[in-house]
């Protein structure tokens, strides 16, 4: 096996593709509902002349590969194939054996739509892979420019979606195609910036060194002291910062109150958060 290709990432792309395809064939197909990217493109050549999407998902993709090679690396280029083969291979099964029928419920379709296409997609990106097509400029723009690949995926899904309603799609549909876009996009950022959503507490105190050693002690989680001056009164203290879990916000909040009641606190969303007590252990090992 190439170097750096994990088993571990080829099966979560496979699951991915799973999902993606399952959400594209038995809500998308089933109700006029397009995608953006390559898959409202091969959406639309079925639509309008009933062309196998599977097919044209590989058809389509084969110049975008070569680009893929050159920008992104063996690795991540071989991620590619492996999730736009899975995709167009599912595409088959599942055209030949559908699961749901909800056109009698286009809101319905229409979510759950944006769920399996932003759930199979999330997991396919946090695993390094792509679909080929638009998801490959995506990874591009979050690299080099920093745009969320869900920000960037939804821009380029309503020039597709714009062409599908002009050519194909009535009003109706398209706003319904647009829900499940929108779904769809804000399913990846949250699986792409980490299930597990964090919380960074700032807290300025005259207690610092008391209270970290009790945060230190009954929540055994680290806690980093930095050094600040305040502007209007010109006092030099140490500022405290830790990251904890959000089910541990309220026992933070107790010993903040108990140590010293006039502290001021700060609490944020940590995303994707990496490290001890997270996702190393105490020997500095992944945690299962």
């Amino acid at each position: 096996m190439v170097q750096g290709i994990k088993f571990k990432n080829i099966l979560f792309i496979l699951v991915g593709s799973a999902i993606f395809s399952f959400g594209i064939v038995n809500f998308n197909m089933q109700n006029n509902l397009t995608e953006g990217g390559f898959t409202g493109i091969t959406l639309l050549l079925y639509f309008l002349f009933s062309w196998d999407p599977g097919v044209m998902n590989i058809v389509l993709n084969i110049p975008v590969f070569l680009i893929g090679l050159r920008l992104l690396g063996r690795q991540t280029f071989i991620y590619t194939v492996i999730g736009t083969f899975a995709v167009s291979i599912y595409l088959w099964i599942f055209q030949a054996y559908p699961a749901f029928a909800l056109q009698e419920d286009m809101t319905l379709a229409a979510l759950f739509a944006g769920t399996f296409i932003g759930v199979g997609l999330g997991i396919i990106f946090r695993f390094g892979g792509t679909t080929g097509g638009v998801d490959i400029i995506a990874r591009l723009v979050n690299r080099y420019i920093g745009w969320s690949m869900g920000r960037t995926m939804f821009l380029f899904d309503a020039i597709v979606i714009i062409s599908s309603v002009i050519f194909y799609l009535d009003e109706v549909e398209g706003m319904y195609t647009l829900v499940a876009v929108f779904v769809g996009a804000r399913i990846i950022d949250f699986i792409q910036e980490g299930a597990y959503a964090a919380r960074g507490a700032t807290i300025i105190t005259n207690h610092s060194d008391q209270l970290a050693q009790e945060i230190t002690t009954k929540m055994d989680r680290g806690v980093t002291l930095l050094h600040a001056t305040g502007y209007y009164s010109n006092e030099q203290r140490l500022v405290l910062y830790c990251v904890v879990g959000r089910n541990e916000i309220v026992k933070l909040k107790s010993i903040v109150q108990e140590i010293d009641p006039h502290a001021f606190v700060s609490i944020s969303s940590v995303h994707d958060v990496h490290g001890e007590g997270f996702t190393l252990d105490e020997n500095k090992k992944p945690i299962d």
